[in-house]
């Protein structure tokens, strides 16, 4: 049977210039939320283009049904996608999401077809993850997230809290 690397996508996130503004919209005209917002994401690596990069971005997630929204902002010019995608394309989406038990394997099983991670790390609660040339147009980059059963507890809380949303508050989170 061949492996389906990415499985299922579970989230479309994008690279937005005002987290809360964004978020804002979101929930008000789009009727998503609530969200949950990391301001400084910690990280223990952070490699774009295999150089350690020293990025400060902000993160805001919320689900619509089983599809995580992923807000973006970048608060320095450290090297990454998220700037270089801002700076060429403006705000907008910059990938699809989805979710691996052994990210190694699957960077290897990549390998072999020509696609290389342009930019991964460590974050610092211990979730490894890899960007992937696979887009041939803006927003059809790829993200593979090796989960572990806190993440999922955590996604499953977003979801969770999506489903009982009474829509009063944008941002239910905020660490």
């Amino acid at each position: 049977m061949n492996h389906r690397i990415f499985g299922a996508f579970s989230q479309v996130s994008y690279v937005v210039r005002d987290l809360d503004a964004a978020s804002e919209h979101w929930a008000r005209v789009m009727n998503v939320g609530p969200f949950f917002v990391i301001d400084h994401v910690e990280y223990e690596e952070f490699l774009y283009g295999g150089e350690p990069s020293a990025v400060d971005m902000a993160v805001a997630m919320a689900y619509n049904g089983d599809l995580q929204i992923e807000l973006v902002q970048q608060h320095n010019d450290a090297p990454s996608l998220f700037r270089d995608f801002l700076e060429r394309h403006g705000e907008g989406l910059i990938h699809l999401g989805g979710t691996t038990d052994d990210l190694a394997r699957d960077l290897a099983l990549l390998r072999e077809k020509g696609v290389e991670p342009l930019q991964q790390g460590l974050a610092s609660d211990g979730t490894r993850f890899a960007y992937l040339s696979t887009d041939f147009h803006p927003g059809a980059m790829m993200e593979l997230v090796e989960t572990n059963p806190r993440l999922e507890r955590a996604f499953e809380a977003m979801r969770r809290a999506a489903r009982e949303w009474d829509g009063e508050v944008a941002i239910a989170f905020r660490r």
